[in-house]
């Protein structure tokens, strides 16, 4: 059995995107029983040197969009990272999810050897398709999304591994 490009990709972030928007359901509740502002949670970190909570939301679903838009081959919407509470990271990942819907497999499937480049202010990357998910988009956006769940972990919400992994 083959999985496809689509398969690999799309369903994989929109599950793993779902199962986080329940997570910030959770981080919502817990805020408003503990009374934290609404701002908090969405600015803490692991460490200082590392991105708040809202950073690594905004990065995950960018990953998810951009990733979904190259493979596809079109232009992905462009979010103004502007989020700084729950609710309005939520709404993001909602528009996220919405948006990564609107694709076929059809509009993914076969992207295996396209050509796929990164452009970051110090450097320029260069993927085939298939590396390109398996070496940079997954591994990142997990990085982000586990480091979203160990912030609100490290905060107190009560998450656990099942609310990562959402319902199978």
């Amino acid at each position: 059995m083959n999985i496809s490009m689509y398969q690999a990709t799309l369903p994989v972030f929109i599950r793993t995107l779902s199962n986080l928007g329940a997570i910030l359901e959770k981080a919502m509740a817990f805020a408003a029983t503990k009374k934290i502002e609404p701002t908090v949670l969405a600015n803490y970190r692991l460490a200082p040197d590392m991105l708040p909570l809202a950073r690594q939301i905004q990065i995950a679903t960018d990953t998810a969009k951009g990733c979904a838009a190259r493979l596809a081959g079109v232009e992905a919407p462009k979010y103004e990272d502007n989020e700084q509470t729950l609710p309005e990271l939520k709404e993001r990942l909602q528009k996220t999810i919405t948006y990564l819907k609107s694709f076929t497999p059809e509009q993914i499937d076969g992207s295996e050897e396209k050509t796929i480049e990164l452009k970051f202010p110090q450097k320029t990357f260069t993927f085939q398709g298939l590396p390109y998910v398996t070496g940079f988009a997954i591994p990142n956006f997990y990085f982000h999304v586990t480091t979203t769940y160990a912030i609100l972990r490290q905060c107190g919400v009560d998450i656990g591994k099942t609310d990562f992994l959402g319902q199978m």
